[in-house]
Parts: C-alpha cells; structure tokens; sequence
C-alpha cells in the first residue's frame, strides 16, 4: 500500500469518528504538515467525489454519510463471499487465524455503507451454518512460529505429544509445510531428526516449540503433490501397497459419491455392490475406515490387513461378550 492511499484511508476513517477534526489535528495525528494534509483533503473531494464540507463547529465532515472510499473494489458479493470464505476457515483450521480474520473483514466492511454490513452479517449468521464435528485448539504462537520457519527454513525444536504412547518426547524437525488435512486436524509435515525420516506432526499435540536459527534444505526426492497422494486418512510411512474393499449393495451409493484417494478404481458388481482399489502407505487409518463399515465392507487385498480387520473384529467381539457394568 503506498503512503498516499495509507494516508487517505486513515483520514477517511477519522473524519468518521465522533471527535471534531481539524487540518492541524489530522496533521497532528498522521505525522505530516497542514499542506500534505489540505492537499490530501483537496484529493479527496475533487478526485475522489467525497461529499467533503467544512465548519467552525464541527470541523471536516462528509455531508452523505452513505459515502465510501472507491479505494477497496469489493461488490457487496464479493464481501459476503470473503466473509463466508473467512468463517469457513476459521470453522475448519481451529482459532490461529481468528483474530486476523476478524479485523481484515470488519476493515474491508468500513467501505460499506452500515445497514448493507449488518444485513450482509445476519445472512452469514442466520442463514449459512458451518459446523466441523470435532474442533481442535491451536496455540497461535505455536503455529505463527511454524509458519515464519516453514516460509524461511529453519529447524524448530518441540516437545511433542504421541497419543498412542500417552508420552511426550522431544524433537528437532526441518518443518517442510503446513497441512490441514480434512479441515480439522492441523499438520506440520517435515523430516525429523529422531526418526530420519519425513513425519507428521498434528500441530495440537506440540506442548511446547522453539525456532531455532539453524537452517535446513528440502530433501531432494521430496515431492508434497506426490507425498500427499500417497497417504489415506493421515497415515504416511512404509512402502506402496494395494488395497481391494468390497462394499455390498447398501453400502456402495456412500462409496462412489466421493473420491477418497488419487489412486482409487471403482469395480462394479452386477448386484449392485463395488470393489475399491487403491494404492496407500500404511494400514492402520485403512483398518480403522473398513470398520466404521461394519458388515458393509470385506477386505479382499492384501491379506496383512485382512488379518488387522478380523483381530480387530476378535478382540471387539471379546469384550462386548465380557463386559459388565459394576453397580459399585
């Protein structure tokens, strides 16, 4: 933004305030002569069409309180659709952005005339909900410092928590990029020096995290298009293999109307049911998918994950047959 337009958006928005101003007083409060300021004035009524008056009591005011600076040229759609897009992120990717979010939008709606933004937000608020299930909560200091290390390559220690170990360890990572995967679950992706080996990291789950000043280079086979294509649900590591699902007939229609990998094929049956084949690294996040299908789905390739699914199965089956309440 030039100085100029800077200085006309901040005189804009103190001729609107409640308090009487004056060439000497904007001056005052903008750091510059009267002169810049009665230039900047002139500019604003003979360039720029403000209905700009002046008097003794009242100081500068604008005669048509409906006026607005043409110097953001935003349509009333193009607002409510940053604003919906605003809210979306903020829904999906937790509270780091929030306050930013907010303040960008409320200075983008001062160029609106008031009762356009006040309906603008009730049609936000009434009429279009976003709901994301189950929210994270991000510490905004942690992720602005994974953003600034990410943008200039620099290694960060971190006090990480394992949930599957109910542990938390430390580490030093080269955070290669920022992931919200699904819209609710925050992810640094980079190598880490504990493993030697490129981890996710859910961003929640770092207690603790330092930028360090030593720099690090991306490892020269690493892709983030073709790293991402290869996961399913979250879970990277391992080699390719191939998975082949079959789905029955009730429960196909929720399997084709979306694409759950790059890789997915889609083989149909004549009774109605489908076979899904795709190419993933790790089956635990697989596993975990296939039973939420519950009898719907059987497991054909590769047999390592038809054997997780029927201990799975096993071991459920055992302690629903075993479980008691205790009255005490």
């Amino acid at each position: 933004m030039s100085r100029h337009l800077e200085r006309l958006l901040a005189i804009d928005e103190l001729i609107r305030n409640s308090e009487r101003q004056t060439a000497p007083s904007l001056a005052e409060a903008l750091e510059v002569s009267e002169r810049t300021i009665r230039s900047d004035l002139d500019f604003l009524r003979d360039r720029l069409g403000a209905p700009l008056s002046n008097n003794r009591k009242q100081g500068y005011y604008y005669t048509e309180s409906g006026w607005r600076l043409p110097s953001i040229s935003l349509s009333k759609g193009e607002l409510f659709a940053l604003t919906l897009g605003a809210r979306m992120l903020e829904t999906c990717s937790g509270s780091a952005y929030a306050l930013e979010l907010r303040s960008a939008i409320a200075r983008l709606a001062e160029r609106l005339p008031e009762e356009t933004w006040v309906d603008l937000q009730q049609v936000a608020d009434e009429r279009i909900i976003f709901g994301s299930g189950a929210q994270t909560h991000i510490d905004p200091d942690i992720w602005n410092q994974l953003e600034d290390a990410c943008r200039e390559s620099k290694q960060v220690w971190m006090r990480y928590y394992t949930a599957s170990r109910d542990s938390a360890s430390e580490r030093v990572i080269d955070p290669y990029l920022l992931h919200i995967y699904r819209g609710t679950n925050p992810y640094v992706i980079g190598w880490c020096h504990r493993r030697d080996e490129v981890r996710w990291f859910r961003v929640d789950r770092i207690q603790e995290l330092k930028r360090l000043e030593t720099s690090f280079e991306r490892k020269p086979d690493f892709n983030a298009k073709d790293h991402l294509e290869m996961i399913f649900q979250h879970e990277v590591g391992g080699v390719p293999v191939t998975v082949r699902i079959w789905f029955d007939a009730k429960t196909a229609p929720y399997i084709r109307e979306r694409r759950w990998h790059p890789t997915q094929e889609l083989h149909e049956h004549t009774d109605g049911a489908v076979t899904l084949q795709m190419v993933v690294r790790g089956l635990n996040d697989v596993k975990r998918w296939v039973l939420g299908y519950g009898r719907g789905a059987i497991v054909e390739e590769p047999p390592e994950l038809r054997q997780r699914v029927a201990e799975e199965i096993e071991h459920m089956n055992y302690n629903y047959s075993n479980f008691s309440i205790d009255d005490d």
